[in-house]
């Protein structure tokens, strides 16, 4: 957060720069709160039921963001749903997981991790993401990448269906295929005694506090990130993704933290599950919301993202197919995140 709020002072000299710089460091701070009470309540319930409660939490928390945003009204705003939920995608599926695999490659050299858990989330995510994200810029129904309100509403449920398949099976049917793979050195963190259960509810409690202010500091700091959008005059779409690094930004230092713990699969389980709980969670709401919006919701991905999209897919079932990754695979997915932000930026 400190490169933001120096970037945030110096656009704004004198007493607004530094109240916004202010607001960036206690938003660095909120995140880092955030992490350490998701990891208390993490060790307490256990994989995966840790990551799927900070991946629920983090996006929960995004959707009442978008809406709120979406609401404002202001340049881009029928289309910040498809820019955050895109950007998203390709920050857990390039950034997160790119950097785990590169932190985790260089201590340990090999990461291993369960392809049962992996594949099947990867696969989901491939079908919500092109049945939310591409298929609108190809239906007739509609002028333009929009659904019509009948293809939005079913794509709403299809969306809320799929992910609720994910985390029944996830959770409860195949528990098993999502757990960490054990070292034979193990993790001293790992069998260290877990936290009582009144520490664990005061940590969720906190952890909701902690959400709660991230998203308020990030909604205070969006009117200033939009004005500094324009001003250096890229496209309202880097709206979206500044939104969706921000509030990505306690799953990402947590899962980090756990592949330089040789612990990929939970940073698997938090990266795929964000992305899933994204789409799943952020279109179903979008989707109601936009009963009560005067425009249309835009959904579909321009040529440029269609392609960044299917390229991250078909990488990411490459690097998760067998099993064990290296410092190769995190440098490829860091290089496509490098591309997305520079094309964000540079259209």
């Amino acid at each position: 957060m400190a490169p933001l709020a120096a970037l945030l002072a110096l656009a704004w000299p004198g007493a607004q720069g530094g109240v916004l710089a202010l607001v960036g460091l206690c938003l660095g701070a909120a995140v880092l709160a955030a992490v350490h009470h998701a990891e208390v309540v993490a060790h307490r319930v256990g994989e995966p039921f840790g990551s799927l409660v900070l991946a629920v939490a983090v996006t929960v928390i995004e959707v009442a963001l978008i809406v709120s945003l979406m609401l404002a009204g202001g340049e881009g705003a029928s289309s910040l749903a498809r820019d955050t939920v895109f950007s998203a995608i390709m920050i857990v599926c390039n950034g997160v997981l790119g950097l785990c695999i590169l932190v985790g490659g260089l201590k340990h050299r090999v990461l291993a991790f369960r392809v049962d858990g992996t594949s099947p989330a990867l696969a989901v995510l491939a079908a919500l993401a092109t049945l939310t994200l591409v298929l609108p810029s190809f239906t007739t129904s509609s002028p333009g990448p929009t659904f019509a309100r009948p293809q939005l509403m079913f794509a709403g449920v299809v969306s809320l269906v799929l992910y609720g398949a994910f985390v029944f099976v996830q959770a409860w049917r195949h528990r098993d295929y999502f757990l960490p793979v054990q070292d034979e050195g193990g993790d001293s963190a790992d069998h260290a005694e877990p936290p009582s259960t009144a520490v664990a509810w005061a940590a969720l409690g906190l952890l909701m506090v902690c959400l709660v202010g991230v998203v308020g500091l990030a909604k205070r700091l969006a009117p200033p990130m939009e004005a500094l959008v324009q001003n250096l005059g890229a496209p309202p779409s880097l709206v979206g993704v500044m939104v969706a690094l921000l509030v990505l930004l306690p799953e990402t230092l947590a899962a980090v933290h756990a592949a330089a713990r040789n612990r990929l699969q939970t940073s698997l389980n938090l990266a795929l599950g964000s992305g899933l709980a994204s789409i799943g969670l952020t279109i179903p709401a979008v989707a109601v919301l936009s009963l009560f919006l005067p425009n249309p919701l835009v959904l579909g991905l321009p040529p440029t993202g269609i392609v960044l999209l299917v390229l991250s897919l078909v990488v990411g079932a490459l690097t998760l197919g067998s099993g064990r990754a290296t410092v190769l695979q995190g440098a490829v997915h860091l290089v496509l995140f490098a591309v997305f932000l520079f094309l964000a930026v540079v259209p």
